[in-house]
């Protein structure tokens, strides 16, 4: 039987975050139905909300979504009702870089979670009075009192943990995270900068503490953010409304640079100049994503000493490993995720995503 449910619609782009009785498909094969507890709200959320991503509107969006197994479909094994799960992005589970542990460059990831609105069929899972609606947003469209998921972006969690403390782990968290700990792996007395102190950036700025880097540079506009940076981590921190991002990186590194560099902004002159700090040898990952068709320019013989420029997704995630291990450091007290919760109610939506928009809020979750 089709399920009818509460969900936050976005009409069109531009449009706010509106709630509307919708209704989801029972779940078919590979698929589990989940009873929403909490959802993070993501910048991807809002860029697809305002229109700056070719996603079917309307639509139903949500991609960190945590939450109570009620339903499995056929020939689903990994959870069962009443396990508590975290929602994170769909894949194929066949193609080359799945089956080589690296879901997050699936061959079909951005029909599959970004853009398609579908299942990899073509079939919607939500509809509202006979319409079908954008949906199966990352596999989940988490922005409802019940999801329709696909299994592969499906993760048990330990019951112990409270699913409101740790619902971002299922993107923003384990980009940053993941940028740290799977491409920049940081040696015995590395250097780290972080640019951007977002929910991304300080994800990034707590990995790099649990690893034997020496310096970590937080860089932020906000001078609040840099001093939750420094709390969660940070030896040092450029405040870039009063400082020169340059000559404060020379200076902080000794004129050696950075052996790498985290860039969440999404803005192309950050990133040029995050690459200029690198030093030989250094890797920058790009996290922070400018709109579709941005292009940087580059210092090619800067690069011949070795500096590697990494794109990333997810960071580069096996979501069944890392998400569990993620929420036992958030159980541990060691990844000190609290410090960038703020909980509103589902029905506040709008007002987290006008408050993220406007910087008052780091990482909003919205509580069901």
């Amino acid at each position: 039987m089709p399920i009818t449910t509460r969900a936050a619609v976005v009409e069109s782009g531009g449009a706010p975050f509106t709630l509307s009785d919708v209704v989801l498909d029972e779940p078919g094969a590979g698929e589990v139905l989940v009873r929403m507890v909490a959802a993070g709200l993501c910048h991807t959320d809002l860029g697809v909300a305002g229109g700056g991503l070719p996603f079917p509107l309307p639509g139903v969006l949500g991609h960190e979504g945590a939450g109570i197994v009620e339903d499995v479909g056929p020939g689903v094994t990994s959870v069962a009702p009443g396990d508590h799960v975290l929602l994170s992005f769909t894949s194929c589970g066949d193609c080359r870089n799945c089956r080589g542990g690296h879901p997050a460059y699936c061959a079909t990831w951005l029909p599959l979670n970004l853009i398609g609105g579908s299942r990899a069929d073509g079939t919607g899972t939500i509809s509202r009075d006979g319409e079908t609606l954008g949906g199966h947003f990352f596999g989940q469209s988490s922005f409802a009192d019940r999801a329709l998921a696909d299994e592969r972006s499906v993760v048990k969690v330990d019951p112990d943990v409270p699913l409101a403390s740790i619902a971002p782990l299922g993107c923003g968290v384990q980009t940053g995270v993941g940028a740290v700990w799977n491409v920049l792996k940081p040696e015995t007395g590395a250097t780290v900068v972080v640019l951007g102190s977002g929910a991304v950036g300080l994800s990034a700025v707590m990995a790099a503490a649990l690893t034997p880097a020496t310096r970590i540079v937080a860089v932020d506009r906000v001078a609040e953010r840099l001093a939750l940076a420094t709390e969660l981590g940070a030896t040092h921190t450029v405040d870039t409304s009063r400082e020169d991002l340059a000559e404060a990186l020379t200076g902080i590194t000794g004129g050696q640079g950075a052996d790498g560099v985290v860039e969440t902004t999404g803005n192309v002159g950050v990133l040029r100049q995050g690459v200029d700090a690198l030093a030989a040898r250094g890797t920058l990952v790009v996290v922070g994503a400018p709109p579709f068709g941005s292009e940087v320019a580059l210092d090619v013989n800067g690069l011949l000493g070795g500096k590697r420029i990494v794109g990333l997704t997810l960071g580069d995630s096996e979501t069944q490993t890392m998400i569990p291990a993620l929420v036992r450091l958030v159980k541990e007290g060691r990844l000190p995720l609290h410090r960038l919760i703020s909980t509103y109610p589902f029905g506040d939506i709008d007002r987290a995503a006008q408050d993220m928009k406007s910087g008052k809020t780091i990482k909003p979750v919205l509580a069901f």
